[in-house]
């Protein structure tokens, strides 16, 4: 189990930032050739964003390449240039079928992409949260589906409210597709940079939702994200409580097994154990 509590998007043509997100406490960086560059500068951008994803110098942070879109001039040229730079994986906007998964996969192939460079598709269209399953099981290599709220919202035509009512259809849809599939899922952005209340709501929300992280577009946003995404010191001793109490009563053999008054099914352990996992590889962390 790999942690993705905090998916931070840091602007590729900015040098300043990719050396900033060296120390900064994020699980996984996505290095951004898409929305925070001009076009004028999406060239120098590539050759930075591919240098700093090949170098090694961010320690345990999963670093990602975001490319541009595959309806867009230079999406071709940044595939083949990820692909030979080697993240952890590549992030693509408003993928919206298989067939396009299909057409990454391929080109990464072609590209000399090593195979732990894997595809991160974001879905962020009416037509992606209809096909997310689709989506999510087109391969292998895609391992992390990446939900793109604000473009949701404009396709929609809806409105930013806290509780995001008008997205929760589509959250739900892919969070489904996510859990078939066996995949990876991260929340949208929380555009505020300066209300960390309404930003640490939100991920309690994606939390309680399902979620196992969400995506940020500013390092002050890392610590509360990090925090909700983490087992609670409350969470840890309650899961070693019911995984004491399920194995004492199989090994005495007894059928039935109560935690606090509460019934304990294998589902329970079940969760307890994932609870534990993503503490250990949290704690694991230098």
């Amino acid at each position: 189990m790999r942690p993705r509590r905090s998916v931070l998007y840091m602007p590729g043509a900015n040098e300043r930032a990719l050396e900033k997100a060296k120390t900064l406490p994020a699980d996984a960086l996505i290095l951004d050739l898409e929305d925070a560059v001009a076009p004028g500068a999406k060239e120098d951008a590539r050759e930075r964003v591919c240098a700093a994803a090949a170098s090694g110098d961010y320690g345990s942070r999963e670093v990602t390449i975001r490319v541009n879109g595959l309806d867009t001039e230079w999406h071709d040229a940044d595939l083949r240039a990820a692909a030979q730079a080697g993240p952890a994986a590549v992030v693509v906007p408003k993928v919206n079928s298989a067939r396009d998964v299909h057409n990454i996969e391929r080109a990464l192939e072609l590209g000399g992409a090593p195979e732990h460079t894997k595809i991160w598709a974001m879905v962020e269209t009416p037509v992606a949260m209809l096909r997310a399953e689709e989506i999510a099981a087109a391969s292998d290599r895609l391992t992390v589906l990446v939900m793109g709220t604000n473009d949701l919202a404009k396709e929609l035509h809806a409105e930013f409210v806290p509780d995001r009512g008008p997205l929760l259809g589509g959250l739900s849809l892919c969070l489904l597709a996510a859990r078939a599939t066996g995949k990876v899922i991260l929340d949208g952005v929380y555009n505020d940079v300066r209300d960390l209340e309404g930003f640490e709501a939100e991920c309690r929300q994606g939390r309680q939702y399902g979620f196992d992280g969400k995506t940020l577009v500013h390092p002050g946003q890392i610590e509360p994200c990090n925090r909700v995404f983490a087992p609670s010191d409350e969470e840890i001793a309650q899961a070693r409580k019911i995984i004491d109490a399920f194995e004492k009563a199989q090994r005495a053999g007894q059928g039935v097994v109560t935690v606090d008054g509460r019934m304990i099914e294998n589902l329970h352990v079940d969760n307890a154990r994932r609870i534990l996992s993503l503490a250990e590889a949290i704690g694991a962390q230098p």
